[in-house]
């Protein structure tokens, strides 16, 4: 049995620490990534970048920072060695978390960091331009907060500030086999704790002791817990981020479980979609629509094609079993799939409008949702990378309603 028969220690019991061997990106690569920005930046004419704490100061330097109403983040250059900027009270613990070392500009609490930010520019050697002159480009990290661009801009003359998403983006979205490798992992991980959550379900379980299952499941693996759970059961799994309260698991029901882990900072993001008990003739056919759906955009995922036509073809397979059209419910209220990396949302997006052509390394999750309110929903979600020969699934796609994970055949 897949669904159910299980103690929760029992579940527990089958599994162990998945983590041996999964190395962390390390200097030399952090290196690498500076190397290949600062070519893309001399390619595109821009002069200098600023990445604010978070994952994309994470990603260029390996220093780790959460980002707060004081500004912390890197500059980098065209050409010469990244910068940091930091509240002088701060500098020995950035130090203390380099990756990648580097001079701290630092300020005080009364003074200006936007103010410093500007002299740091023009002591590394990128001058604001005079009257007439062609300002130098100077890209803001888009994912800083809004009060940093704006304490930036009106100290910025002769500097021409835009968003710095054309550097950050063109060499995140190209995953390292580094990179891939620790996704890989951290989605081995996640899916084994699905298979465990599965098999100790039983009716009257409630959806909390479910995502403290989860929990305790992605630690006994080797992560620090679950990055994020979602919990569903019965007409609640029409809902895609969950509902405000508790279920009780009742036979028949639909259960649809979302959980990923961290590992060395990257994310596994996995879905689930099942029933306990008896399957209806309506559930069965809708879940097979769905696993249809995400066969569609997978096959359609190949080198070169914009983004915007994986969507495209899930909801062409949804439309085709009466589901739809576009947004409209019953059918697929959402995008295809997001990227995915240090952010469990990363660009590019497997949606309308994003022509962005694919590329090898990029990475997506694919779970083309069918929603229909009142019912149930269902939502497979497993994620693909981008190879020289096409998509390649990280996890295999949920195998039938009647055996999800595989285990008989």
């Amino acid at each position: 049995m897949t669904i159910g028969g299980k103690t929760i220690e029992e579940a527990l019991a089958s599994l162990s620490n998945m983590t041996a061997g999964a190395v962390p990106i390390g200097k030399d690569e952090h290196l690498q990534r500076l190397a290949r920005a600062q070519a893309y930046m001399r390619d595109q004419g821009i002069a200098a970048i600023y990445v604010n704490a978070g994952s994309n100061m994470t990603y260029f330097t390996g220093t780790k920072w959460h980002a707060s109403e004081r500004m912390v983040g890197a500059i980098l250059p065209v050409s010469g060695a990244v910068e940091y900027i930091a509240p002088a009270f701060e500098e020995s613990t950035l130090k203390d978390f380099m990756v990648v070392e580097g001079s701290v500009n630092t300020w005080h609490e009364h003074e200006s960091p936007y103010q410093l930010f500007v002299d740091t520019l023009k002591r590394m050697g990128i001058a604001p331009a005079a009257a007439g002159g062609a300002a130098p480009r100077i890209g803001i990290c888009e994912s800083a907060a809004f009060f940093i661009y704006d304490g930036i801009r009106p100290l910025a003359e002769g500097y021409a500030l835009e968003n710095a998403r054309q550097v950050t983006a063109h060499c995140r979205t190209r995953k390292s086999a580094n990179e891939i490798a620790l996704m890989q992992r951290a989605k081995d991980m996640t899916l084994a704790v699905h298979v465990a959550t599965a098999s100790m379900l039983r009716e009257g379980i409630t959806t909390v002791e479910v995502e403290e299952f989860i929990n305790r499941a992605h630690r006994k693996v080797g992560a620090s817990g679950s990055y994020f759970v979602i919990v569903l059961f019965g007409e609640a799994t029409a809902y895609p981020h969950g509902v405000s309260y508790v279920q009780t698991l009742q036979a028949g029901d639909t259960v649809l479980i979302d959980t990923g882990c961290k590992l060395h900072n990257y994310i596994s993001d996995i879905t689930r979609t099942y029933v306990y008990g008896e399957i209806s003739e309506r559930q069965r056919s809708v879940w097979n629509s769905e696993k249809a759906a995400q066969l569609a955009a997978f096959e359609a995922a190949q080198l070169g094609v914009p983004c915007e036509q994986v969507d495209m073809a899930a909801r062409r397979s949804l439309e085709a079993d009466g589901f739809g059209p576009g947004y409209k419910l019953p059918g697929l209220p959402h995008r295809t799939g997001h990227g995915i990396g240090l952010d469990i949302h990363e660009w590019p997006y497997l949606v309308g409008g994003d022509k962005t052509p694919l590329d090898v390394g990029m990475c997506f999750s694919n779970e083309p949702m069918i929603c229909i309110p009142g019912e149930f929903g269902v939502r497979h979600e497993d994620h693909f990378y981008m190879t020289e020969n096409g998509p390649k699934w990280f996890t295999e796609p949920a195998h039938s309603i009647d055996d999800p994970f595989g285990l008989r055949k």
